[in-house]
């Protein structure tokens, strides 16, 4: 079978603050170190058990993270920006399942850097139901049929999985003490943990079912300044609600309305102030 792995940053194991996760500042290239090698145990444990293709794709920020030349030598990869279906591209009916590693809690929730997309995101709503980075993705995945049987991250984002995904294996490398500090396992036994649950979800998998988005979505993006929604309205067919920062778009698909959604979010990034 294949299996598609989308590959984040915020949850990746040691990972605490912003120090890691931007390429500007000092931790930048440590982290890029420990998500090749987490990317490498699940990559090494799903050849093991016999998966004919893993596909990686480097899914934090502008998306070219992942260290290739110590990537595992038969995963293919993903890398750089822009790409039509951001975290998710490269991904289709052919894959037997999904996974999504280093992953982190929505906005507004208890976790390490917990965010969703841009930091100018309350919500996002899909038929007035919350979803964050990894509702979103997992109903794209079960646009095409494919399961997430595995989410990787810290506790909070194991645990938003587990209330979204029916039976799916959770692997919480670290636990959140703040949204800027951690209680982490060291890479190397993280790493056991994620092989030994990699396998685990890909015996169960049967055991999931494709979160299946709804027919003709309506999607929502609440901002946190009135700014920010003027930049997304420039967006065709969208709308703001009256006396609201949401910017309303009815899409015929969710693909559509995740294009939407990175196109929004990027105008938004227009403007920065509170």
């Amino acid at each position: 079978m294949k299996l598609y792995v989308s590959v984040d940053m915020e949850g990746i194991t040691g990972v605490p603050d912003d120090t890691y996760i931007d390429s500007s500042k000092h931790n930048y290239e440590r982290a890029r170190k420990m998500m090749t090698d987490e990317t490498n145990f699940v990559a090494d444990a799903a050849f093991q058990f016999g998966c004919q293709e893993v596909l990686v794709n480097d899914s934090h920020s502008k998306m070219n993270n992942i260290l290739i030349d110590e990537l595992h030598p038969d995963a293919l990869l993903i890398t750089g920006d822009v790409k039509p279906f951001s975290m998710l591209q490269g991904l289709d009916h052919t894959y037997g399942a999904a996974m999504f590693i280093g992953y982190h809690a929505r906005a507004g929730q208890a976790g390490v850097l917990s965010h969703s997309m841009i930091h100018a995101v309350r919500n996002f709503y899909i038929n007035d139901h919350i979803v964050g980075e990894m509702g979103f993705n997992a109903y794209v995945a079960g646009y095409f049929g494919v399961p997430v049987v595995l989410v990787a991250g810290d506790d909070q984002a194991a645990k938003e999985a587990a209330e979204l995904i029916p039976n799916v294996t959770t692997v919480a490398v670290k636990e959140t003490i703040s949204r800027s500090s951690v209680k982490s396992l060291t890479p190397k036994k993280a790493g056991e943990l994620l092989a030994e649950k990699v396998t685990a979800a890909l015996e169960n998998r049967h055991m999931v079912k494709p979160l299946i988005p709804p027919e003709k979505p309506i999607l929502k993006i609440e901002f946190n300044n009135y700014g920010q929604a003027e930049w997304a309205n420039l967006m065709p067919k969208t709308e703001i609600e009256r006396g609201t920062t949401i910017v309303r778009y009815e899409a015929d698909h969710i693909l559509e309305a995740y294009k939407a959604m990175l196109v929004m979010t990027e105008l938004a990034m227009h403007t920065t102030f509170s």
